[in-house]
């Protein structure tokens, strides 16, 4: 084959996506015979398969190439690339020397053109990661107006995106889901270039997962794996994409398979020279290890994860909590609840820093971040989240000794875990439900909900909670000689409820209580209300 065929070859195959035989023929037709729109076309291929350093040779190559034929537009797009493509590679000191370059060609420009929305970008990206959203919002508006007025999809498409995760850093969430949404509009009716598309899904389905909306997760990232399949030899975006569908099967209820995808997500980010990214997968697989009670093998998964430079929090406070180290986990989430966050990433805390602090008996703690994931679920007009303050607020009234309070907000959760198809959450909170219902004396109706629960959580594998569950259905002998009573009495005392909040949770006379507690005391050879307490959680009685 001559090398004008192969090089009409090579241009086919870009055309049609399949960006191995683009990367393999543009490299054979040798660099006498390429043109410098080749240059740009070979380095696009070598990015999409994985081939950073040819990426970064064949911009260079174009960007000369186009300033030596006097296109100095051209010449500016192929220096964005060039700063894209060394940030992605922690090169910031050598992506910065281009866009100095670049900004210094733009300088000469008569008129205002496209490339000087390509190179807002960067600043729009600096307020971002320097945590400033609201001159980043600023920015993302004007990039967009760039894309609508030269009519370009990448910018459009990327301008929308970021306008929408800079609102939901400021709160304003449903505003920023239909920012979000209009920007994949661009992406799916392929008006988005390549490298542009799958950054953009990428982003979005990242959004979404932040605010826990994994409806738009799963339909998200359905559309990118059929996009990824599409296009062949495709290494970026790979890895995220199986990131995601780990945690649509997470959420689905398919613990193992969740696991092969997140492995699946280690794998790609290694192959494409990106390990760092690893650490959101190690971290997701660390929760699920976690919840099916591999306790070691989820501490290995969260040390990697940190090693990656990925905080495992509050996911890692709930282990420390399952192994028994309750101090330790509520300093982690006291620690966490410290410091300072936007209002989304303060909204992915709040449900495993609660569940925490009540397991540590810190209802005064909790009790104010209860109040506020409610009010996170409604300004968010998220139904999982609201679901989430659902559990939370049953859980504090149970802590409370108020099992009739718990009853309606653990039945409204559960209806929608329900609707959500979150069988995990759903098995949860019926466990809580069971024990409200059993705190008011219905007996029938706790044992037929914890019931249900036990099954659901075995065939989930989560084998410690279903373990646990079946305890609370069929308890063993009590510690220290208690009757099922004491042990009421004492769960109660636990909770720092005083002998008249005890007899009115119970329904019984604060004598019957007074005289329970002595029995208490005696039996466990304790003389305080405090030493009685240490000895409940000591021994899994709250």
């Amino acid at each position: 084959m001559d090398v004008v065929e192969e090089l009409l070859r090579a241009r086919e195959a870009f055309d049609r996506r399949d960006w191995v035989a683009a990367y393999e023929g543009l490299s054979a037709a040798g660099s006498d015979a390429l043109l410098a729109a080749d240059f740009a076309d070979l380095a696009t291929a070598a990015f999409l398969v994985g081939r950073h350093n040819d990426c970064i040779q064949a911009l260079q190559r174009a960007y000369q190439a186009h300033l030596d034929a006097g296109d100095q537009q051209a010449a500016v797009r192929c220096a964005f690339w060039l700063a894209m493509t060394l940030m992605d590679r922690g090169e910031v000191a050598v992506a910065n020397g281009w866009i100095s370059r670049a900004d210094r060609l733009l300088e000469t420009f008569e008129e205002d053109t496209v490339e000087h929305g390509y190179f807002l970008f960067f600043r729009m990206l600096g307020h971002i990661l320097g945590g400033d959203p609201v001159t980043a919002l600023d920015e993302a508006v004007t990039l967009t107006s760039y894309g609508r007025r030269f009519a370009n999809g990448d910018l459009l498409a990327t301008g929308l995106m970021c306008q929408g995760r800079c609102l939901l850093y400021l709160a304003r969430v449903p505003e920023g889901v239909r920012l979000l949404d209009e920007a994949m509009v661009g992406v799916t009716t392929g008006e988005v270039s390549p490298v542009f598309a799958g950054q953009t899904y990428c982003s979005s389905i990242e959004a979404c997962q932040e605010i826990s909306d994994f409806g738009r997760v799963a339909q998200w990232t359905t559309a990118l794996t059929t996009w990824c399949s599409s296009q062949v030899g495709l290494v970026p975006f790979t890895g995220q994409c199986a990131v995601h569908r780990g945690q649509v099967m997470r959420v689905r209820g398919a613990f193992d398979e969740a696991i092969a995808e997140l492995d699946g997500a280690i794998a790609r980010y290694v192959a494409s020279g990106t390990p760092g990214a690893a650490g959101l997968a190690y971290a997701e697989k660390g929760g699920l290890l976690r919840i099916r009670g591999e306790y070691d093998a989820a501490e290995a998964a969260f040390e990697q994860a940190i090693g990656f430079g990925h905080d495992p929090q509050p996911a890692q406070a709930l282990l420390s909590l399952d192994r028994g180290r309750t101090q330790a986990a509520c300093a982690a989430v006291r620690r966490l609840l410290g410091e300072p966050r936007d209002p989304i990433h303060r909204s992915q805390l709040l449900p495993g820093a609660i569940e925490v602090l009540l397991a540590g008996n810190e209802l005064e703690t909790a009790r104010p971040l209860v109040a506020e994931l409610v009010e996170v679920g409604e300004a968010f007009e998220s139904s999982s989240l609201s679901a989430m303050a659902g559990h939370a607020v049953g859980a504090l009234a149970l802590a409370d000794g108020r099992p009739a309070d718990a009853l309606a907000p653990l039945r409204t959760a559960l209806q929608q875990w329900r609707e959500l198809d979150w069988p995990y959450e759903t098995a949860r909170t019926q466990v809580l439900l069971g024990r409200a219902l059993r705190g008011v004396g219905d007996e029938e109706s706790a044992a037929a909900e914890m019931g249900s629960a036990a099954r659901s959580l075995a065939a989930l594998g989560a084998g410690p909670e279903a373990q646990a569950v079946e305890q609370l259905l069929a308890p063993g002998p009590l510690p220290g000689g208690l009757t099922a009573r004491e042990a009421e009495v004492l769960r109660l005392v636990a909770t720092g409820l005083s002998n008249p909040e005890i007899a009115a949770a119970l329904f019984l006379s604060e004598k019957t209580v007074a005289r329970h507690l002595s029995n208490i005391f005696t039996k466990l050879d304790v003389t305080s209300r405090t030493a009685a307490a240490a000895y409940a959680f000591d021994h899994g009685l709250t």
